[in-house]
């Protein structure tokens, strides 16, 4: 433990929380004999627990190595499994590495006529068992070799075996973005008393349908906010109504019947209606008809008096 004396305890606490986190503890049921010194237990169901203090100690180790190559860009970083590949890019992407994600092209540490040949001076594995083809051809260029080694995993031709759980996503990307954060506090590019301002999520592994299926949520909330910023809003101006609506109180009521009639001279006068009244024996109010003809029409004559006099 000599190694992380330069660690402050609530960092080592914080990390090895995330590992937990992370099943990087987490084994499997097959034990090559040359992990088994990283082996802390095996649980009932068979599976191995690693040690990971121990799983610490190389990951400091392998920081130091890296960053004693001078130029970033001699770092060669390999992974052929899917769940590596983010973080390997990621990794690449802060660090200055040169990353090989997806198939590796065998020959391109061999063999100088292909196109991608190349001449690292350091190589970093996901998974032994996947990328064995690398392994093999860094042994024949004497290239050193750093791999995050499961339980099961064969450590030939590797000269610094990380112990971690290389299976799983998160795993793979946690390792990957605590090592390039060590890398980069032995850079002095950031400082061990902040946290780096990287999120660890940013190395894991998504899978295209999630991230397919988050592009058309967000797609469709752009879409339903600019529908929502485009309509328009009706703006109330008190100014504007005081002026186009009268005071309360101040309303001009106008006659209807007077301005229907005014608009034709020759229309008859509007009758007035009878009033009622609670009497039965009150003779009935007849209603003066209007004259037949116009000015020139001779007067109505008028009715007799009924009650005499």
């Amino acid at each position: 433990m000599t190694t992380m004396a330069y660690i402050g305890e609530e960092q080592k606490k914080r990390d090895f929380q995330m590992m937990l986190a992370c099943s990087t503890h987490l084994g499997t049921k097959n034990l090559d004999f040359q992990m088994n010194r990283y082996v802390w237990k095996r649980k009932a169901d068979g599976i191995h627990i690693i040690n990971l203090g121990k799983s610490y100690e190389k990951l400091l180790l392998a920081a130091r190595i890296i960053v004693g190559i001078e130029h970033p860009a001699d770092v060669c970083v390999v992974s052929a499994r899917p769940y590596g590949q983010r973080s390997i890019l990621k990794y690449a992407q802060y660090t200055g590495a040169t990353p090989i994600a997806g198939r590796y092209t065998p020959g391109m540490f061999t063999n100088q006529i292909t196109k991608k040949f190349m001449e690292p001076r350091l190589l970093i594995i996901t998974d032994p068992l996947t990328d064995h083809q690398p392994i093999a051809e860094a042994a024949y260029m004497n290239i050193p070799v750093i791999a995050f080694c499961d339980t099961d995993s064969p450590c030939k031709h590797v000269d610094v075996a990380i112990p971690a759980n290389n299976k799983g996503k998160q795993s793979i990307g946690l390792m990957y973005w605590m090592l390039a954060r060590e890398v980069l506090r032995l850079r002095s590019t950031i400082s061990r008393s902040t946290e780096w301002e990287v999120m660890v999520d940013l190395f894991f592994y998504r899978d295209p349908e999630e991230v397919e299926r988050e592009e058309k949520e967000a797609t469709a909330l752009r879409e339903a906010a600019t529908d929502a910023a485009a309509a328009p809003i009706q703006q109330w101006d008190e100014a504007a109504m005081a002026t186009a609506m009268p005071a309360l109180g101040a309303e001009q009521w106008v006659d209807t019947n007077a301005a229907q009639a005014g608009a034709d001279w020759n229309a008859p006068a509007p009758v007035p209606a009878a009033e009622a009244t609670d009497s039965w024996d009150a003779p009935a109010v007849v209603a003066a008809q209007p004259a037949p003809g116009g000015w020139d029409a001779p007067a109505p004559m008028p009715n007799p008096a009924s009650g005499g006099w």
